[in-house]
């Protein structure tokens, strides 16, 4: 079944999403917030923050470009606006931390007193944050078919499979790993997000200044 997607297109698209959510760096958060609770409360609370992660995200697919259009958003702005936003997160990974951009101090200290921490603030804003969502928008902006938003989407659905079985393995991981192989794992994904925030920016900026592209 062929599409205007290439399947190159979409492993970067991929591998680029899994990088932003980064679910590994995740698993000392998850733990630290769920690490108390019951395995099987902590099972379900993995699989509703992959479901939330998934729809948050698919639903960018979606209604993105309508958004960026009621407010009079150009994409080649969106995608300098959106590229910067990436490189801060990708600088908070280098130094294996959380960007305040994905998640606050207050809103962790905010989670401990939720019963349900699934959604607010695991799947939103710290795995499928203002970063995440803004990749899925400029990539899904290429999605010019209904057949391409549908391929989309059940990429988000596998990377949304994905996120839960990381989390649902949080506590096994993260003792293979330990702390240094977990940072090691964010600094990897940190790099492959700047690169992909650089090109982000040239996008946009060739697109609004032409000029750039003659040079």
């Amino acid at each position: 079944m062929l599409t205007q997607l290439h399947l190159a297109e979409q492993v970067k698209f991929l591998v680029g999403l899994f990088a932003i959510l980064n679910p590994l760096g995740a698993i000392p958060i998850f733990l630290s917030m769920a690490g108390d609770r019951r395995p099987l409360e902590m099972h379900r609370t993995a699989l509703k923050t992959a479901v939330a992660v998934t729809i948050i995200l698919v639903f960018s697919v979606w209604a993105g470009d309508g958004v960026l259009g009621f407010f009079g958003i150009g994409i080649p702005s969106f995608r300098i606006a959106g590229g910067l936003l990436v490189m801060m997160i990708a600088i908070s990974m280098f130094h294996a931390k959380v960007s305040p951009a994905r998640h606050t101090d207050a809103e962790e200290i905010e989670a401990e007193s939720k019963v349900d921490i699934s959604v607010v603030p695991l799947a939103i804003p710290l795995l499928a944050g203002p970063g995440a969502i803004s990749l899925v928008i400029v990539d899904a902006h290429q999605a010019a078919s209904f057949l391409d938003k549908i391929l989309f989407s059940l990429s988000i659905t596998g990377v949304g499979l994905l996120v839960w079985l990381v989390l649902r393995m949080a506590e096994p991981i993260g003792d293979r790993l330990g702390t240094a192989g977990l940072n090691i794992s964010t600094r990897v994904m940190g790099l492959i997000l700047a690169a992909m925030a650089v090109q982000f920016m040239v996008d946009g900026l060739i697109v609004l200044l032409p000029g750039l592209a003659a040079k």
